[in-house]
């Protein structure tokens, strides 16, 4: 998948998300815990999208994100939902993924030879995906 696919990916589901219609809901306070509650589902089955830095990080370091590696993703983001966290690292052979998981966001992206000496910080949690695709 190239950064030009990823960019356009990000934008439609951006695009998606604004267009789509809550119903149900109103301005007082009776309905606001289920409207915050449709929202944070919504967000949870959107698919992980790239930001326009990450994407250019991917092409820049020759990040290539197969199929596969979007379903491990997607699943090790799915994992750190779970256990409550907001900003977490996704290690894998075929690089390091920060992504901010509320908003199902790849933010930045590294290959391990980019790691070394360098520390990540405003992180809350790490996933080790394992295996090679």
């Amino acid at each position: 998948m190239n950064s030009d696919r990823i960019t356009d990916f990000a934008a439609a589901a951006v695009q998606q998300s604004i267009q789509r219609p809550v119903s149900g809901t109103s301005r007082s306070g009776s309905n606001d815990v289920s409207f915050r509650q449709t929202l944070e589902k919504e967000k949870q089955s959107e698919s992980l999208s790239f930001s326009r830095h990450a994407a250019e990080r991917l092409d820049q370091r020759g990040i290539s994100v197969s199929d596969g590696l979007m379903s491990d993703l997607e699943q090790a983001v799915s994992k750190a939902r779970e256990k409550g966290s907001k900003e977490v690292a996704v290690i894998g052979s075929e690089g390091i993924f920060i992504v901010n998981v509320p908003n199902n966001v790849v933010v930045t992206t590294m290959t391990q030879d980019d790691m070394k000496d360098r520390i990540l910080t405003n992180i809350d949690g790490a996933v080790i995906m394992q295996g090679k695709r």
